[in-house]
């Protein structure tokens, strides 16, 4: 860690994609993105494909102070979003989650850059990263365990449901480097 505070909404830019704030002028190309009913299958909350639903998780998103939405970085259409939440300066944590993709970029490349840039930025500041997954996405289960994150039991989510941790610390994803 080099830096007091935490940036929670840092814009971050990769081969695939860029990762900025999210404004309330995106809402429309993100539910465009989030109004795929596939998407929210495995999920806890699995109508957020509706309106009335999607606008209050972009609500939510908006008031955390720490969404980034999801650009494709070839085009700048909108692919997701993601979120920072949660961070503990004591504990030297923080969560990523609330993270979804455009079907079109499921399979891998364009999830793992998202969580690595939103990765190595939170490393900057804290020690270790917790994702809280449904337990049944076992979707979403399968792509952060591919990424090195390790169970780590369960936690209620901001909603009060039972939920998989998963943990990333700066040590297993930097090595020596986190010292």
């Amino acid at each position: 860690m080099t830096e007091p505070g935490f940036d929670l909404q840092p814009t971050l830019t990769g081969e695939l994609l860029t990762l900025r704030p999210l404004e309330q002028a995106d809402f429309d190309a993100l539910f465009s993105v989030a109004s795929d009913p596939l998407i929210w299958e495995q999920h806890p909350a699995r109508e957020r494909y509706r309106k009335d639903i999607f606008t209050q998780l972009f609500r939510e998103s908006m008031a955390s102070g720490g969404a980034l939405i999801a650009l494709n970085a070839k085009d700048g259409s909108v692919i997701g979003s993601s979120r920072y939440w949660g961070y503990n300066a004591a504990a030297s944590e923080i969560e990523i989650g609330w993270s979804f993709l455009a079907r079109a970029y499921w399979g891998g490349a364009y999830n793992r850059e998202m969580k690595r840039l939103m990765l190595e930025h939170a490393f900057r500041f804290v020690n270790s990263v917790v994702f809280l997954i449904g337990l049944n996405n076992i979707r979403s289960q399968r792509a952060i365990e591919k990424i090195g994150a390790r169970p780590a039991g369960t936690r209620r989510n901001g909603a009060g449901l039972e939920s998989l941790a998963y943990q990333i610390t700066a040590r297993d994803w930097m090595g020596d480097e986190a010292e």
